[in-house]
């Protein structure tokens, strides 16, 4: 990471990696309220109930008011972890490595979902934990994780000299 501006290039990577991870376990909820729920919405929708209470919790076909507002602000807080992700952690030389920018994805993904289950009021949960299995949140979250991962390693610069990076 650039020393002299860690801000813009931590925004610019969340941005793209934060990106990745919505859309890689938006995609994993939709597959797993499929599944087990039998309504790929269910799940996003479910995101939403911070704003629209219930109604949100047992809404299941696609619609802006739940399903936009679901993505959204899921999409929000994949961002803002992705962003203290590689605040905290992208500028390391080892982040660079694969198995430790993977390292890394993972750990911000585990504690991303300890802070949503047991620090975060239950107003503002991530609501999909009432539709789906545990099973299914891990998958979700797993998947959260591999787009974190993936956007690092389409963002981050290997470090210079020394040869290839291991």
């Amino acid at each position: 990471m650039n020393q002299s501006s860690p801000w813009p290039v931590a925004l610019r990577e969340a941005a793209v990696s934060g990106s990745l991870a919505s859309v890689l376990s938006t995609a994993a909820l939709a597959l797993a309220s499929r599944y087990e729920v039998g309504r790929p919405f269910a799940g996003t929708n479910a995101v939403s109930h911070w704003l629209w209470g219930d109604e949100a919790l047992r809404r299941n076909e696609a619609d802006w008011r739940h399903t936009g507002v679901g993505y959204a602000t899921h999409h929000g807080a994949s961002v803002f972890w992705a962003l203290l992700y590689s605040r905290l952690y992208g500028h390391r030389p080892e982040a660079h490595r694969p198995a430790r920018a993977a390292a890394g994805a993972l750990a911000t993904a585990a504690i991303s979902c300890l802070v949503d289950f047991r620090f975060t009021p239950q107003r503002l949960t991530p609501g999909f934990e009432h539709r789906l299995s545990k099973k299914a949140l891990a998958l979700v979250y797993g998947a959260f994780a591999a787009g974190l991962f993936l956007g690092a390693l389409a963002t981050r610069k290997p470090p210079r000299g020394g040869g290839p990076s291991r």
